[in-house]
């Protein structure tokens, strides 16, 4: 046989298990949000920051497969079945505690990494914040603890005002137990509190109603993805009344909120991914103890006060992380 021949017949052994390698495909990294796609750019992107910062990106070395609940809570344990049945290596379960619950129930082999606002062991996701065990871990920002704080916040910047209202989703159980906290509490710092329930889009339009009907003089948002996916109209809806208001993350700031209190949610994700890369590099869940906000920011905006013509104390301007004028 010739030199050549011979050559070539090797150079087609060679390469069938090089195309072999090339066709397999790239491990699924599971990404199920209670929230929308429409308003998550930003969180998104931080999430797949926490990735590339761990080496992985999408369509490169690994593949993203999106689930989002739109706010139907319900939903989330099918589109939890159906990452399931395409064997990620890997589920991110944000957007809630109610798309980390949805993960866990349909698993106890895929790792779980979740971002919540809420107590993970009380929750039941995992068996304490060190030692998470079994398939599930994550990162926990405590918005709901930290409740009654941003009431008072909302106090300090309205001293006059006398009847508030408490924007809840029915749907989300950790925001009602934030709202009996909450109302508690804003009783003893002497406002008449009312309860305004929010589950859909066309709500908004019923709690406006209800906000002219009952004289509401300041506003409380509750934790809750799907009213975080609504900041736009529930800012708007503030700005029509003239009320002070007080929000859980800067996203609503960012859109003309008055003021929030409350840990960085896309810090979350970026965390978030970053775990799901460690997992995909070999660390296993019950190694990486859940971690917590290393600080909790507070964001005003100054043009929104100068509208609703509240002076915001120098104090508060003081403790504030960021200032929008």
């Amino acid at each position: 046989m010739r030199r050549r021949e011979v050559l070539a017949g090797l150079s087609l052994v060679l390469a069938k298990p090089l195309a072999a390698r090339a066709q397999q495909p790239l491990p699924v990294v599971g990404f199920l949000s209670g929230r929308s796609a429409a308003e998550s750019a930003s969180v998104v992107a931080a999430f797949q920051r926490g990735l590339a910062e761990a080496g992985f990106s999408d369509g490169k070395n690994i593949t993203i497969d999106y689930r989002w609940g739109e706010g139907r809570y319900a939903a989330l344990p099918a589109l939890a079945a159906e990452l399931v049945n395409r064997r990620p290596a890997v589920i991110a379960a944000v957007g809630g505690s109610s798309a980390a619950l949805a993960a866990k129930a349909v698993t106890s082999t895929i790792p779980v990494v979740f971002t919540i606002g809420d107590d993970p062991v009380k929750l039941g996701l995992v068996e304490s914040l060190n030692r998470p065990g079994r398939n599930v871990t994550g990162v926990t920002l405590f918005i709901t603890e930290v409740g009654t704080k941003r009431l008072e916040l909302l106090r300090e910047l309205a001293p006059n005002a006398a009847v508030l209202a408490v924007v809840v989703n029915p749907n989300y159980g950790p925001a009602i137990e934030e709202g009996r906290y909450v109302q508690a509490r804003g009783i003893a710092l002497g406002f008449e509190v009312h309860s305004l329930s929010v589950s859909r889009q066309e709500d908004i339009e019923q709690a406006s109603a209800s906000i002219a009907a009952r004289h509401i003089t300041a506003l409380f948002v509750a934790n809750d993805p799907f009213l975080i996916g609504l900041r736009d109209r529930l800012v708007r809806l503030a700005a029509e009344h003239s009320l002070p208001a007080i929000y859980v993350t800067r996203e609503f700031v960012e859109v003309g909120g008055l003021i929030s209190y409350g840990a960085n949610v896309r810090d979350g994700y970026r965390t978030n991914g970053a775990y799901v890369g460690e997992i995909l590099k070999g660390a296993k869940p019950r190694d990486l103890p859940v971690l917590q906000p290393t600080k909790l920011e507070l964001l005003l905006n100054l043009r929104t006060a100068r509208t609703l013509n509240i002076t915001v104390p120098l104090t508060l301007q003081a403790q504030a992380d960021e200032v929008i004028e």
